[in-house]
Order: C-alpha cells, then structure tokens, then sequence
C-alpha cells in the first residue's frame, strides 16, 4: 500500500501501477497489509496462512466495511448476501457513511424498508466481477431497478465505479465478491445537459452553450468531462472581452469546447499531472495538489464529480479563454513579453492588437530589451515593424520567405537546423494562434536591414579601417551587391593588434589583402541564433571551413569571440569582430570552436598560434593555393 503521508489516504500498487512514492505532490509511506482472509506467520514472509471463505455479509465485517454491514442488518438485506446467489457488492467504507452529509444519511436510515434497501442493492450487481472484468467505459445493471453502475478503469491501474474509488478489491466471498470503495454512491439517470439544465449556479454557461450549439453534443452518448465555470467565472472576465467572445459564435465554441475533455476523468483518478485533449483541440494539464483537483496548475475546482449518464461535470470559479478565442494583446498579456506589449501599446498601435485584422505579432521577450525605451518616433517606426500583416504559423515559414510589415519594411526568413529566425529575432517559444492573429515570442528586439553590408560597415566608426581595406583590396562592388553574406567584419581594434610593418605589407599587396578579408566572409547568412552549441561550419569565400560555437550565450569564431552580433544588411549580416580570424592548426582540442582553446597545448601549436600573418605557415600556404587557383582560372 502507498499511504500519503498524514492522511488515512492508501491506494494498492503492484508492479505495474506504482506512483513513485508520491500522490497528488504529497510523498507516501509504503506498508505491507494482508489481503483480507490471510494471515501472517510467525518466521514466514509474507501472509501465507489462508482463512477459509465466508459470505458476503462476514466478508463485510472482515475488510472493515462494519458500517455497511451495519446497515445491511437494517435494510434487512443480511439475509439475501448470506443466501445463494453470486453478487458483486462495491463496500462504502466507513468513512464513506461517515462523510455523507447528515440530511441524507438521516433521510436513508430513517426510512429503512425501502430507501436504505434501494441504495445498498445500487451497490450490488448480480453477477461475480473482479477488478479485470471491471473494464474501462462499461456499465452493469445494479439490483435497484436495472440502474445501471458506470465503471472506469485507467491507465494508472485506478478503478472507479460511479467516480467512487476501489480501495480494497476483489475480497472474494463464497457467494460474490466485495470491493470496498471511499465513497457512497447513487444512482443517475440524467445526461449532463439535463444536470447543468437544472442549476442555477450555471445559468450563464447554459445561455452560452445554447448560442454556441452545443446542446447537442452535450445529450449525445459519450464519456465527458465537463469543467463547467459558475456564474462567478463568467463575471471575474472583463466584460467587454465576455461580450466579445459571446456576440462571436466561433470564439464562443472554441471557449466551450476548451472545457470539455474528450474522455471522462473522475477526480479519483487523477495523482498527478496530466495533459488531456480537449473538444477544442489543444490540452489542458489535469492535475492535482492534495486533495485539491487542479487545472493547469491552478485550484479553481470547486466542485467534483457530479456524474451523469454520459460524462462528469466539475464546477470551476475561473474561466478559461483558448489563445484561440483571444485577440493579440490577450495573447501577450503575460510575464514573458509585458515590456513588448507595453510599448505596442505606447506606439499607438492598439486598435491593431484589439481588432479583427489578420496579423502576425513578434513579441520579444522582456529581458531582449536593453537601456532606455522612451517612446520617440524611432521606437514607434520600430514596434509598428514587429508586425506583420498577414496571419502566419511558423510551420509554414520556409527559408529566403520575405514578410511584409505594417511600416511596409520586407523582412527575410532563415530556417536553420536548429532554429527558425526572422532577420536577427529567432522564435523562442510555441506560436500563440489568436482569433484573428498569431503571436511569436522572439529572443531578440528585432534589427530591420539597414542598407547593403558596405553601408552598414560605412555608418560604423568601428569599421573605418576597414572600409579603407575593402577599398584598397577592390572589393567594394562585392559587399554592395545583391546576395547573401556573412562578414565577420575586423573592427579598428583588430588591426589596431597587427603590428604596424604587416598592416603596411597587407596594404601593399591587394590579392593578399582580398584573400584575408574572403577569409572573414562566409557563403550565406547566418545570424547568430542559427549557431548551435558547438561546431557549426560555414565555408568561407577563400580559406579553409570556419568553425563556430556558443558558449555563455557569446559565438566565437575559430575561438575567437564576437564582439557585436547580427548588424543587419540587405544583402548580408556582419558580425563585429575584434581579432583578426586565423585558420584553426590541424590537430586541435575537440571544443575549439565553442570559446577560449584549453590551457594544455603543445609548444608547436602555442608558436603557431603566436606568429603574425607573415609568419604563419598554414595561413600563407592558404592564401598562396587560392590565389595560384584564381590566376589558373583567369589564364
């Protein structure tokens, strides 16, 4: 037995059903118990002395159910469940009796010739049915007018009959057989409908799965859940996003449909967290806290198991509104991207975010945003351009896809193996599909293209130097044409760190310059979201493979940090660099690309690595082969 701890609460395992030594969040004590009829002997393990088999009626008072017994006597039913027969009699325990409220208990006892006899034989099928026969979704005839008693058998090895748990199965009498189970039940006979029909709790629910359709689902044979919200859930919602959703038929079924499951869950059978579809589609987490029922990770189950013929209604005090039924700034109403949500909103673009336009939204995350977000003509020009104007999914974004903004900016799509980017911003969490528009949470605050990689590098002090290099090595047509490139561009510091007499030489000598600089310039785009952790490899225009990695959330390049990432161009993306790249030597520690090389080098690596460009063998030899292949081609 698994007995949480601090409660009377047991529940039978074996093997195949174990809980993990927790129940509902709370840990368990596991105890060893007889089976009821055997008996433990003194030196043996186990309980291997076998008391012989009694009657129904013994067997009552032997698995402890002496309240049932009790009223058996009473109910003058002792004589039928000592006679012949063959019965199945689910036992309310005592606590069960005991937890019934007082009205009723005193209206079944006092009328003990007929009401009292009525429930018990509700209790009672006329058959033998052990716990295997007791299958998932069925039902069996008591012996209170052919009502019948609706089994559930889950996956988790839980056996209910009417939402009632068996806590003792299977205890085998000579004439049937007895399952003790923590609750009393009682007998139904309406379908759900009927029963929210009937309630003047959910009176707003009704009026709302009438205009939304539902009724007939709701009448139809199944098994349901149902987590139907009060009148107090309707009236905690905001009433110009209530009337809304009400005066609109598609945004009201899918808020139905969302809270109703399309199998039935007794509260019994929940010990811990589960995801279950519902009508609508997506899933709601099932789960409980202690005694508690909760819905995605919230205590809003004020009431559990009202049972009709075909499903079970748990009364919720919140309501839940799908992403489905909710416009874009119900989407971004969260903690994640409230800094984004709060400038749209401080742009003017509301109207935007409230309304029925199909629209894709790039949210980026709180922590994306950095230093002052004063709302000047600049800021707004760019919130307005982290929409876009059509409603997107990123399934359907493929790579080179071009998506038009409400500030009328064309921005480029990059699928990379391990990420889904929009110029610099890459998606970091599952879209939110709203009523007419969609929100995708990016990592970054998003930077549109701001001229060719030549005019990037232009209006950057930190590139004047080498914008005099790209000049003197003729390659300025290269960086303004149209394409796709990836510079890792050598700011003033990185050759600033040459020594002066091979900056002079490289200047003198343009081939040279051209290939160093095509060592720096990689074939495609590639913004820093679509480096994986480590070892990504980008073929450069000249020169051998570039090796790429992430470490503490910086890309280094053939180990080398960058220091500014993703400056945005028509036609590229450049990455500041303040180092000057350098082929990686040939044997070299397995994490090379990820950051700084491991402390433990050779000395011949350690002198290679030190050498400038005139002394380094490997990059030399590259230059010279490129070059040799570049004038065999011009010949």
């Amino acid at each position: 037995m698994q007995q949480i701890k601090g409660t009377d609460k047991k529940y039978f395992t074996n093997c195949k059903q174990w809980y993990h030594r927790k129940i509902c969040g709370h840990p368990t004590m596991i105890t060893y118990e007889c089976c009821p009829g055997y008996e433990k002997i003194p030196g043996e393990k186990g309980c291997p002395a076998a008391l012989p088999l009694v009657n129904i009626y013994n067997t009552l008072g032997v698995v402890g159910a002496t309240t049932t017994q009790m009223y058996s006597d009473r109910a003058k039913l002792r004589d039928e469940i000592e006679g012949p027969g063959s019965f199945t009699f689910f036992a309310p325990s005592n606590e069960a009796w005991a937890a019934l409220p007082t009205e009723i208990l005193d209206a079944l006892v006092s009328n003990v010739n007929i009401e009292l006899l009525n429930a018990l034989h509700y209790h009672m099928v006329n058959r033998r049915l052990t716990s295997e026969e007791l299958r998932h979704g069925s039902s069996f005839a008591s012996m209170y007018q052919d009502f019948h008693v609706h089994i559930h058998h889950y996956s988790n090895g839980i056996v209910t009959v009417n939402c009632a748990r068996l806590i003792k199965p299977d205890q085998h009498a000579t004439n049937g057989i007895v399952h003790v189970v923590d609750r009393v039940i009682t007998a139904i006979s309406n379908n759900v409908h009927t029963l929210i029909d009937v309630d003047d709790d959910l009176e707003t629910l009704r009026t709302a799965i009438a205009a939304a359709g539902l009724t007939n689902i709701l009448e139809s044979e199944g098994q349901y859940t149902i987590f139907a919200p009060t009148n107090e859930a309707f009236e905690k919602i905001p009433p110009e996003t209530l009337n809304r959703i009400l005066g609109d038929p598609i945004a009201l079924k899918d808020l139905l449909n969302y809270h109703i499951l399309k199998n039935m869950q007794c509260a019994e059978s929940i010990v811990s967290g589960t995801p279950m579809e519902t009508l609508q589609g997506t899933v709601l987490e099932v789960g409980c806290e202690g005694d508690q029922m909760t819905l995605n990770g919230k205590a809003i189950i004020t009431k559990k198991d009202q049972l009709g013929t075909n499903g079970v209604i748990h009364y919720i005090n919140e309501l839940l509104i799908p992403d489905s039924a909710k416009t874009l700034l119900e989407l971004a109403d969260g903690s994640t991207v409230a800094t984004a949500t709060k400038l749209f909103v401080d742009a003017g673009l509301s109207s935007h975010l409230t309304g029925s336009e199909p629209l894709t939204m790039l949210s980026p995350l709180n922590e994306a945003f950095k230093g002052s977000l004063t709302m000047t003509p600049d800021m707004r020009r760019l919130m307005t351009n982290h929409i876009l104007k059509e409603q997107l999914s990123s399934k359907s974004l493929y790579h080179g896809q071009e998506l038009e903004t409400l500030g009328g900016l064309k921005l480029r799509v990059f699928v990379y193996r391990n990420n889904l980017c929009i110029e610099n911003a890459c998606i970091a969490a599952h879209d939110k599909m709203g009523r007419y528009a969609t929100m995708f949470t990016v990592d970054k605050v998003l930077a549109p293209p701001m001229g060719t990689v030549m005019d990037v590098l232009k209006a950057d002090d930190r590139f004047s130097l080498l914008v005099g290099v790209i000049q003197t090595a003729g390659m300025t047509e290269l960086l303004n044409q149209q394409g796709a490139l990836t510079f890792f561009a050598p700011t003033n510091d990185a050759f600033n760190a040459m020594p002066k007499p091979e900056f002079s030489r490289l200047m003198r000598n343009p081939q040279e310059l051209s290939a160093v600089l095509k060592y720096h310039l990689g074939e495609g785009m590639l913004v820093s979201g679509g480096v994986s952790g480590s070892h990504t490899r980008v073929k450069p225009l000249q020169g051998e493979k570039l090796e790429l990695g992430v470490r503490n959330q910086t890309v280094y390049v053939n180990r080398i940090p960058v220091a500014d990432a993703d400056l945005m161009a028509t036609n590229g993306v450049v990455h500041a660099m303040n180092s000057i790249i350098k082929p990686l030597p040939v044997k070299v520690d397995r994490e090379q690309a990820d950051g700084p090389a491991a402390p433990l080098r050779s000395a011949a690596s350690s002198r290679l690595d030190s050498r400038s460009f005139r002394d380094d063998d490997l990059f030399q030899k590259v230059l010279k082969s490129r070059s040799s292949r570049t004038m065999n081609l011009s010949r």
